[in-house]
């Protein structure tokens, strides 16, 4: 059985800040895993284009189940991050390489392999680059669509520091879905995501939404931290004022000794009433459950078509 890695709190931590133990999962996040050959076809064009995915580098949990259906969620920009926020496992570095100029060419043709209706392109964070990347993200979206016509595409951006003028190079390309995650509520913030603040996030989605350039504008977050169900439920009502037509809710895992604590484990019951709370205020379309990610089954929510994920 897999066991959760913890350290001990730090002194500053209060007995209510304490995290979980050591032990087993819950029996909510115990699953059969997938077994087919699609998880190796699925590999084995992954490498053979040289890319990067979010899957293996954030070490996200779904990795297996998404290779058994062709699809992955491509990391473009390389595979170092110029932030080191506390829960994301990818590695950190303050000059990364310099982006790679057929990497736009690369996704497109992977995409082309899978098979992939719907493409979904995130990014690590690059500060050190004059346009933070968002030159090169737009250039992904036009290869994917030219190899690919009729596959949609989601970009799940940084916040490119706030700089509206890159977030126009990007949303100029009028994705069909825009994402940007909020990741937690306010008060966590500061040490889940120690740059891209708050506010900030919020204001990111609200100009994305205010240019009507993508059918849909989407935010997540993740539970775990040591939240009150009154702070989510703040910050799912701020994500619905901002323009968010898509929230997806899901558990926080520790990938690594390094990152933050697992304070809670979040009960599927819970994770269905924050769904419906978002219901009833008019979000669209929200996706709760531990193992909701942003990016998790985004195949089967296209503009368009309903969709029913499993969480």
């Amino acid at each position: 059985m897999k066991k959760l890695n913890v350290l001990p709190p730090s002194p500053e931590e209060s007995k209510e800040d304490k995290a979980v133990g050591p032990g087993r999962f819950p029996s909510w996040l115990h699953r059969k895993l997938p077994s087919g050959s699609e998880i190796f076809q699925t590999n084995a064009i992954v490498s053979k284009y040289r890319l990067n995915t979010v899957c293996e580098e954030a070490k996200c949990p779904n990795r297996l189940e998404c290779y058994t259906k062709r699809t992955a969620t491509f990391l473009a920009l390389g595979k170092a991050c110029t932030r080191n926020c506390g829960f994301c496992d990818i590695d950190f570095s303050k000059q990364p390489i310099a982006p790679a100029a057929d990497e736009p060419e690369r996704i497109a043709l992977s995409v082309r392999d899978l098979g992939l209706r719907h493409a979904v392109i995130t990014m690590v964070a690059r500060d050190d680059l004059p346009d933070e990347g968002a030159t090169h993200i737009a250039e992904i979206v036009r290869a994917i669509r030219k190899e690919n016509p009729g596959t949609t595409v989601e970009l799940l951006t940084s916040d490119f520091s706030g700089r509206t003028e890159l977030l126009d190079i990007v949303l100029a390309e009028k994705p069909e879905i825009f994402n940007h995650n909020i990741e937690t509520v306010r008060s966590f913030t500061p040490r889940v995501r120690h740059k891209a603040g708050y506010e900030r996030t919020l204001s990111v989605l609200r100009h994305a939404k205010s240019t009507k350039l993508s059918h849909y504008v989407k935010s997540g977050i993740m539970l775990g931290f040591g939240e009150k169900d009154e702070e989510v439920r703040e910050t799912i009502r701020e994500l619905y004022e901002a323009g968010c037509d898509v929230i997806t809710i899901g558990q926080y895992l520790q990938a690594s000794s390094r990152k933050l604590l697992v304070k809670e484990f979040v009960s599927p019951e819970r994770f269905k009433a924050l769904e419906k709370y978002g219901h009833q205020l008019g979000v669209t379309h929200m996706y709760c459950g531990p193992f909701v990610r942003s990016s998790y089954n985004a195949n089967l929510f296209v503009p368009g078509k309903e969709a029913i994920i499993s969480t």
